[in-house]
């Protein structure tokens, strides 16, 4: 995930497996919690979709509380403290949070699988291929990319990172977000 000049994205490959074996394809690992916030996780694929399923009830009951969307700082501690809830018996999980804020400024944290939270101002990677995504991002990312950079940025990234991987990959979804809106592009990987 990284973020620039008032827009920011996340790009996750789509392959569900349990060690060598692909059990799927087409697995959603980023999900958009609100105009404002996208959320990724890599990690077990049940504690994924469990913890997704209870942010986006506890975001549900904010905005039911509140009478307004969840901001993205709340957000992120909102995912911190869940984690840290369950630290004995924990999600297999660490999620990446991008977004913007209410100035429209770009927001990225990530957390550990305890809730230890990491915010960054460039670029954040998790899962599997995180030793190899870093190389790639040290090396091509820059501050203030418009967003159309952002995206082939983060595309030549996540596919050079999962080409050093025989067990990510499979396609790969990248999300684009700017003040006027989100952006979904699915992208074709190696499927080998």
């Amino acid at each position: 995930s990284r973020h620039s000049k008032g827009c920011v994205g996340i790009a996750a490959d789509r392959r569900l497996g349990i060690r060598n074996m692909t059990k799927a394809c087409d697995f959603k690992k980023v999900f958009q919690v609100n105009d404002k916030i996208l959320v990724g996780f890599s990690g077990l694929a049940t504690d994924l979709q469990t913890l997704e399923q209870r942010l986006r009830m506890r975001c549900n009951m904010y905005k039911l509380r509140e009478e307004r969307e969840i901001s993205i700082e709340a957000f992120g501690n909102l995912v911190a403290s869940m984690q840290y809830e369950k630290r004995f018996g924990y999600y297999f999980v660490e999620p990446v949070i991008a977004g913007l804020k209410e100035d429209g400024t770009p927001y990225l944290m990530s957390s550990d699988i305890i809730g230890a939270q990491c915010f960054k101002d460039d670029f954040v990677v998790a899962g599997d291929t995180a030793e190899t995504l870093f190389g790639m991002c040290e090396s091509v990312y820059r501050p203030d990319l418009e967003a159309e950079d952002l995206f082939e940025v983060l595309s030549q990234c996540l596919l050079s990172g999962v080409d050093r991987d025989c067990l990510a990959g499979w396609g790969a979804t990248v999300w684009i977000m700017t003040p006027e809106g989100v952006r979904e592009t699915h992208i074709k990987g190696r499927m080998d």
